[in-house]
């Protein structure tokens, strides 16, 4: 059959492995996975998690119908992936996109994607026979029922959440390639995974059947290279054992990237992380990630670019990859950048009201010592009361907002801006000022800030909590807590606030006892998005989209920007298997 098309023809049949193979006139990927391997998680603790739903039939496969699969008739298939059958609707828009490349993507606006079918319930059965061929060391491949719950949910969010179907644990790229070959054969979406501290269901397993790839296993220093300041790495390691590894060799350089602890590399670049250091150091999506190597949907392996400092060579391709949250490939290795380890000390300063400490934030870093601020968090009266009554922590504290300030540099400059932040601070009302002049004060000092969740969680016995971020420029902040904290006290709803204030960013930590209130507390938590979108704000400065806040894109970015996310998924992973449901908002539905 033969298509005409205005200045163009071609034939279908002249493209036999198009599904499988279609050439990518994007180079991206990402990857969410999030932080804390679980590899070992224990039949108690899952058995005090919350029930992931199960699957439809599509995705529930037995151990008898994967029985019938024969290991030995499955090895010759291995080496080689077959494309399916493809009708020849789905040939003509394959054969449109070849021939106009991102343009022909328009023809087809509608179609979400061009390939929507997912693998049966036999398929899925038969990819697993095919992965335990493939990785036949013990653990390598796990379909134990409490595991494939515990890896598709979390106690940290309270959103719909689904089983895997079987967990594989690769030790390299190559190993990833595999799996992405034998996933996409059987049409069974991927989940990557590694950490498990995501907030926003960034790991839940697919409905209809999943394969969760577990990175946390990919977690080695590949090289480092201490006269360039960067290092590469596996994508399944925590930032914290990199920076214990340099600390370890005596080398004066960290990673100034700095999450919740357990997060790895990998869901740290697939949300586009930052932590308590964005107000010196920026976010995930400054310069800290040179390069990235990354398994395309198609099973090819890309490095995104060099390791040079900067380069004008084409558009950055590893920016693209940095927040798509693993709907574009999976990331296996990333070089990062390090940052001079300098001296830090700690100041705490207590003030009337979150404006009078904002403002005070402001001065202090456009002053001339504010380069030396390293971090600066708030810590609302709700959460200082909270510290105060918890027991975790060794003094009592102002219940008033609260500012703890991380100071980098030499003595003298870092003495030098204490004066200068505790002169600005007074002007703007404060009445308690600590400086810790050792660094044992200050290490005891900023321990009382990591108390913050524990504290907040142990201030009302027995209760759960809804973690939710959003983020506004620094100068609609005030506006934004005060909002958000008479909003939720006329809820009726415990909250306790902390926030990286010199970057706008706060968290509402909501407490809740009973899954009655859950309502409530989603209602709050999106009254409080579409304030700060208001404010020309985000959803989210750092936990990333996932499922929980992907209906508030379209609000935010616009239309226009969200089709163009969207366009970029369609050419990067035409089958939609790299976590499909997280990210893209669903169409609306049409009048």
């Amino acid at each position: 059959m033969t298509f005409a098309f205005p200045s163009f023809v071609f034939r279908c049949a002249r493209i036999p492995t198009v599904r499988h193979r279609l050439p990518l006139p994007l180079a991206a990927t990402s990857r969410p996975f999030t932080s804390t391997s679980r590899n070992n998680a224990s039949k108690s603790k899952s058995k005090n998690l919350k029930k992931a739903s199960p699957p439809p039939s599509r995705g529930v496969f037995t151990k008898e119908s994967i029985a019938t699969f024969s290991p030995k008739q499955q090895t010759a298939e291995q080496e080689h992936v077959e494309p399916e059958p493809i009708n020849a609707q789905l040939m003509f828009k394959a054969a449109v996109i070849a021939s106009l490349g991102l343009s022909g993507l328009f023809w087809f606006k509608p179609t979400w994607f061009l390939g929507n079918e997912r693998g049966s319930n036999g398929d899925i059965a038969k990819a697993i026979v095919q992965l335990k061929v493939a990785f036949p060391q013990p653990g390598q491949v796990d379909t134990d029922d409490e595991s494939l719950q515990l890896y598709g949910s979390s106690d940290n969010w309270y959103l719909p959440a689904s089983p895997h179907s079987v967990i594989v644990r690769p030790n390299s790229t190559e190993d990833v390639v595999k799996i992405v070959n034998i996933a996409r054969k059987f049409n069974v979406p991927m989940i990557p995974y590694s950490g498990a501290t995501s907030l926003e269901g960034h790991f839940s397993g697919n409905p209809n059947g999943s394969i969760c790839i577990d990175m946390s296993g990919m977690d080695k220093i590949i090289a480092i290279r201490e006269e360039d300041s960067d290092m590469t790495v596996q994508s399944g390691i925590k930032w914290e054992d990199i920076n214990n590894v340099l600390k370890e060799k005596n080398i004066s350089l960290f990673f100034p990237l700095d999450p919740g602890p357990g997060a790895t590399i990998g869901g740290m670049i697939g949300t586009g992380c930052s932590g308590t250091n964005a107000v010196r150091y920026g976010t995930a999506k400054g310069e800290w990630f040179l390069s990235l190597t990354v398994v395309l949907p198609n099973g090819e392996v890309i490095k995104t670019r060099q390791r040079a400092r900067k380069s004008s060579a084409g558009f950055d391709t590893t920016k693209l990859f940095i927040g798509a949250e693993g709907t574009l490939g999976i990331v296996t290795e990333a070089t990062i950048r390090l940052a001079p380890l300098l001296p830090t000390k700690v100041a705490v300063a207590s003030f009337p009201n979150v404006e009078h400490a904002v403002n005070a934030v402001q001065d202090i870093l456009n002053s001339a010592y504010g380069a030396h601020v390293q971090c600066v968090e708030l810590l609302d009266d709700n959460m200082m009361n909270a510290m105060n009554t918890s027991g975790f922590v060794d003094r009592k504290w102002p219940v008033r907002d609260t500012l703890f300030f991380k100071l980098q540099g030499d003595d003298a400059s870092v003495k030098m801006a204490s004066k200068i932040i505790q002169t600005i601070s007074q002007k703007h009302k404060s009445d308690s000022f600590v400086f810790a002049a050792t660094d044992k004060e200050a290490e005891n000092l900023w321990q009382n800030r990591k108390y913050a969740f524990m504290s907040s969680i142990a201030s009302v016995p027995g209760s759960k909590c809804w973690t939710t971020d959003v983020c506004v420029p620094v100068s609609k902040l005030p506006q934004l807590v005060a909002e958000t904290k008479q909003d939720l006290k006329d809820s009726g709803l415990t909250s306790t606030i902390v926030g990286h204030v010199g970057d706008g960013n706060f968290h509402a930590l909501i407490l809740f006892q009973t899954d009655d209130e859950l309502p409530k507390v989603k209602d709050a938590v999106h009254r409080m998005v579409h304030r700060a979108i208001a404010l020309d704000g985000t959803c989210t400065g750092e936990h990333g989209v996932g499922i929980g806040k992907r209906e508030f894109l379209s609000e935010e970015l616009g239309e226009g920007t969200v089709e163009l996310m969207k366009t970029i998924k369609r050419a990067v992973d035409p089958l939609n298997l790299m976590n499909p449901g997280k990210l893209y908002p669903d169409p609306k539905p049409k009048s």
